[in-house]
């Protein structure tokens, strides 16, 4: 990414459209619910495709994460390919990073699958959401995956708390919420501590549990997505401000919310001005491992003349 020129990085968003297969509106119950959660208004009354979002935010000075969510099993929605997301961000890498998302289960063929995106397509990371997916994070049968991110030094997100997608559908659209219960994701920091993992959105109703893995974990971080910062409970905000100061991400979980509005709410939502950075930009950039390493930029700099010593 061209750090020089961003005024944020935007861990949290989605690829909703397609350009390489026709829609399938086997899902489009949960887009409607979805929309009508989150009111979302979108330009031309659709969702965007990966151009535009890259556009939107290459206005912005914004750089981005985009994945899809790979829920076939739970829901039988066929996904976006990640091959299509990886491409655009080769093509745009000075804004764009992409992660993928394989269901976990799908079992080695998706670990076979999620080898080939890391090798042959650069992705940076994976994304996981447990309610749509329909297994619990510390399931043992998504351990194979997460070997292989680990492997590579890579980040996983993982949805958390409540769910505005099947919101509001006869039986929640028959996904259940105690997928994403944060405190399963302790047994997952636990065993691969060399991964990063993200949890995504404020954790409600469980947002204690979601403080207290990121505290006590070193390679655990918690984006900010899918809501407002202006609804925010305040002891997210202390400890954003405080001790988690430099474990918190800015994410939008854009279509759904736009970065405009989030960040527009951020500023008047209780953050101390020094730890605004950190939030928006600087946290994200050590996470990922974008900037070159203190060593790395030592053995790169020019060696400076030895000056003459001069005695007392």
């Amino acid at each position: 990414m061209n750090l020089d020129k961003l005024v944020a990085i935007d861990t949290h968003v989605h690829a909703e459209v397609s350009c390489c297969q026709p829609p399938d509106l086997f899902g489009k119950a949960f887009d409607d619910a979805a929309d009508k959660y989150f009111g979302t208004v979108l330009k031309q009354n659709r969702r965007p495709t990966i151009p535009e979002t890259i556009a939107h935010y290459r206005e912005r000075n914004i750089g981005f994460v985009m994945f899809t969510v790979d829920c076939e099993a739970n829901i039988g929605r066929r996904r976006i390919p990640n091959e299509e997301i990886a491409g655009f961000a080769q093509e745009n890498a000075d804004i764009m990073i992409a992660f993928a998302s394989i269901d976990p289960h799908k079992g080695r063929m998706g670990v076979r699958e999620a080898r080939r995106l890391v090798e042959a397509f650069g992705v940076r990371g994976f994304k996981f959401h447990p309610t749509m997916q329909g297994f619990f994070a510390n399931d043992r049968m998504a351990y194979p995956m997460y070997e292989l991110i680990a492997e590579f030094g890579l980040t996983a997100v993982f949805h958390s708390g409540h769910s505005g997608i099947g919101s509001g559908m006869p039986g929640g659209g028959g996904l259940r919420l105690k997928y994403s219960e944060p405190i399963h994701l302790d047994d997952v920091a636990t065993d691969f501590p060399g991964m990063n993992i993200v949890i995504a959105h404020p954790s409600w109703p469980w947002q204690s549990q979601a403080l207290s893995i990121a505290l006590h974990k070193p390679n655990v971080y918690i984006d900010l997505s899918g809501w407002s910062p202006k609804y925010f409970a305040p002891e997210l905000i202390q400890y954003a401000n405080s001790l988690l100061r430099e474990k918190m991400l800015f994410g939008s979980d854009f279509p759904l919310i736009a970065p405009d509005r989030w960040l527009k709410d951020f500023e008047t939502a209780g953050f101390r001005d020094e730890v605004k950075p950190l939030l928006l930009r600087d946290n994200a950039v050590r996470m990922l491992g974008l900037a070159p390493a203190a060593a790395d930029v030592a053995a790169s700099a020019p060696i400076a003349p030895a000056s003459p010593i001069v005695a007392a």
